[in-house]
């Protein structure tokens, strides 16, 4: 029996990574797939993130406590990672990503007995051979309140275009390495509206507020949507965008699956290009699908030309 145990972590957009890899490397070795969906989040005490894809048509199992190598999960671990690193990758039975840019060794990698794991896997790359498979077990399950209903049938009527802004850093504060730029947003509404009839902009953000005051879109091209609240309703939000047809994401993997997930044949994407580690990851290579369009964004906030 082969079997594929992936630890989720992270915020949402990274835990569909963690699965969509896993998935994969699942289907092609004919493997089980088994989710560890608890000793990801034990130790996140900075963010205090929870397993998210309970909302999703995910057809794995959850994992047992030996699965998450329990008792003493810690120690257990990090000898795994120990012998691991002292083998050729190929032949690791704990596979844990090193780097942050696409690896096309996981793509080839031969699961034999029970396999772990562990990365964050940020690049379509890595499911691309089984889309249809991670499409439909991505499906999420739709929200039954009024107020999403409501706004998933206004964005329906319309030529919708989610632009979704991440926080990083704090709004209007010294420090915004980590934000992509008004810059960036303002030539991406540009470019959408130079390519598109009559689009109407709705604003995803973990500040709504501060973030449809910094675009500054004209009245009535505009709406905010900010009645989902909190991780627990993150699920929602990313409903609402795959609605939609057409995406500005921020430097984050969650607006990222919402382009991704969205279904409308004719999209527009538009994703910004930045370098940046840290507090957050992005710019590495395999991040971005070809036919995304991209804005570069210039290291001190400027944003140039794409070619």
């Amino acid at each position: 029996m082969q079997a594929v145990v992936v630890r989720i972590k992270g915020g949402l957009g990274n835990q569909l990574f963690c699965y969509a890899a896993a998935r994969r490397l699942a289907l092609v070795n004919d493997a089980e797939l088994v989710i560890d969906d608890v000793t990801g989040f034990i130790r996140d005490r900075r963010y205090r993130r929870r397993y998210c894809l309970d909302r999703f048509r995910i057809p794995a199992r959850k994992a047992t406590a030996w699965e998450r190598m329990e008792p003493f999960e810690r120690y257990r671990r990090g000898l795994a990672k120990c012998l691991a690193k002292r083998r050729p990758f190929h032949c690791r039975r704990y596979v844990e990503q090193e780097g942050i840019n696409f690896d096309e060794r996981l793509l080839t990698y031969k699961v034999r007995g029970t396999v772990h794991l562990d990365g964050l896997w940020q690049s379509e790359g890595y499911f691309k051979d089984v889309e249809a498979t991670v499409r439909e077990d991505l499906e999420i399950v739709p929200p039954a309140d009024r107020l999403t209903l409501d706004m998933a049938r206004r964005i329906r009527e319309c030529n919708a275009v989610a632009v979704h802004v991440r926080w990083f850093d704090r709004p209007g504060g010294e420090n915004t390495t980590h934000n992509a730029s008004l810059d960036y947003y303002r030539r991406a509404v540009d470019k959408i509206e130079r390519r598109l009839d009559d689009p109407h902009f709705f604003v995803f953000s973990d500040d709504p507020e501060a973030a449809i005051r910094a675009l500054n879109l004209p009245e009535g091209e505009a709406t905010c949507v900010s009645h989902n609240k909190g991780d627990d309703n993150a699920y929602a939000d990313l409903w609402l965008m795959t609605q939609c047809r057409h995406f500005i994401i921020a430097n984050s993997t969650f607006s990222w699956w919402g382009a991704w997930l969205a279904q409308y044949d004719q999209k527009t994407v538009i994703a910004p290009v930045m370098q940046v580690t840290g507090m957050t990851a992005w710019g590495f290579e395999g991040l971005l699908p070809s036919g995304w369009m991209q804005i570069p964004v210039g290291p001190t906030g400027r944003d140039h030309d794409a070619a």
